[in-house]
């Protein structure tokens, strides 16, 4: 073999190598971030974010992952530093035409009891 030869196999080689460890590293890099998503929200989501958050991916599971990529990719650059509400987060779904439907409940105090709005009702009717 000649030295041409010997030193465009190694640039090729060494090129292979590069290229797999830039391939590793890329992967490792997306993996923290899968892994730090809900850290990094978690320090941000207040009151009921969780659940709107939820919700929104079970109905609308491409819009949801990309709204919460950028949360996190504002939260990292350091852009966004308030808390999260649920209605924050709710307002922001709306904005962006998607309607989060949550499941809500109604519940009435009275004498020391706590009953659902629909068990008040029935009882003031009957």
């Amino acid at each position: 073999m000649s030295d041409k030869e010997l030193e465009s196999l190694r640039r090729k080689k060494l090129f292979e190598l590069k290229r797999h460890l830039e391939i590793k590293t890329e992967a490792k890099v997306n993996e923290e971030k899968s892994v730090n998503k809900q850290e990094v929200l978690n320090r941000f989501f207040v009151d009921r974010a969780w659940e709107v958050l939820n919700a929104a991916k079970a109905q609308y599971p491409q819009a949801a992952e990309h709204v919460e990529n950028m949360l996190v990719n504002l939260i990292q650059d350091g852009k966004l530093r308030t808390q999260i509400s649920g209605g924050d987060l709710y307002r922001l779904f709306r904005r962006l035409g998607l309607r989060v439907h949550l499941q809500t409940k109604i519940t009435v105090f009275e004498h020391g009891k706590v009953k659902s709005l629909e068990d008040k009702l029935r009882e003031e009717n009957s």
